[in-house]
């Protein structure tokens, strides 16, 4: 079989080839009215960047988790963005408990975030579960659930462009939840989404081509 490009370079197609889907997204569902102002704040800056590089290196990890030989500890990419991403939405939940007292910190339903972080990442994660497809199933819940990770973490960094819920906690809560959520079904499904029967059969069909 032919050798798989380096992760890095995967890593780019992927994005090249999610960019236009989540762009088209945030056109249809309109950008936020406020978005000029909110691109001027640090603190929107700082969850929009973390967002952003933690889907970006946990692609890179699934990308690195279907390699024969690769270190356990390149997994470990997308820990310290997404701690940053964690610490980011922290300090702006004690702001607004700060700012606004009990009422700062107050969570209701908002089931319209998961199911936009669900509509927004579906492209992403598709494109990333064909591509990991092609490389050898050694960690199957772990690839299942970099490969989620890193589709929810563009989509939240899509989301953002359109979606007005600012407060730190539902954020927290809905948002990031979504992601995690979404990460942990997608590791549950990891051995059925990628397997040795998938890689025997596409070695087969390149055998007889």
């Amino acid at each position: 079989m032919r050798p798989l490009p380096p992760p890095w370079l995967r890593t780019l197609v992927w994005i090249g080839l999610s960019a236009p889907g989540l762009a088209i997204v945030i056109v249809i569902m309109s950008p936020r009215n406020d978005l000029p102002a909110r691109l001027a704040e640090w603190q929107f800056l700082i969850e929009l960047s973390a967002a952003l590089a933690t889907g970006v290196t946990a692609a890179m990890a699934a990308f690195l988790s279907v390699i024969p030989g690769t270190g356990r500890k390149a997994l470990l990419l997308p820990l310290l963005p997404l701690a940053i991403w964690l610490g980011s939405l922290g300090h702006g939940c004690l702001a607004d408990w700060f700012r606004l007292g009990p009422d700062g910190l107050t969570v209701t339903p908002s089931w319209r975030c998961f199911t936009e972080t669900v509509m927004i990442s579906a492209l992403p994660a598709f494109v990333l579960a064909v591509m990991l497809r092609r490389g050898a199933p050694l960690t199957p819940v772990t690839t299942a659930a970099l490969g989620a990770l890193g589709a929810a973490g563009i989509g939240n960094f899509g989301l953002r462009f359109f979606h007005p819920q600012d407060a730190s906690i539902m954020i927290l809560v809905w948002q990031l939840g979504s992601v995690f959520l979404l990460t942990a079904l997608a590791g549950l499904c990891g051995r059925y989404l990628f397997n040795w029967a998938s890689v025997i059969a596409r070695s087969r069909r390149f055998a007889v081509g």
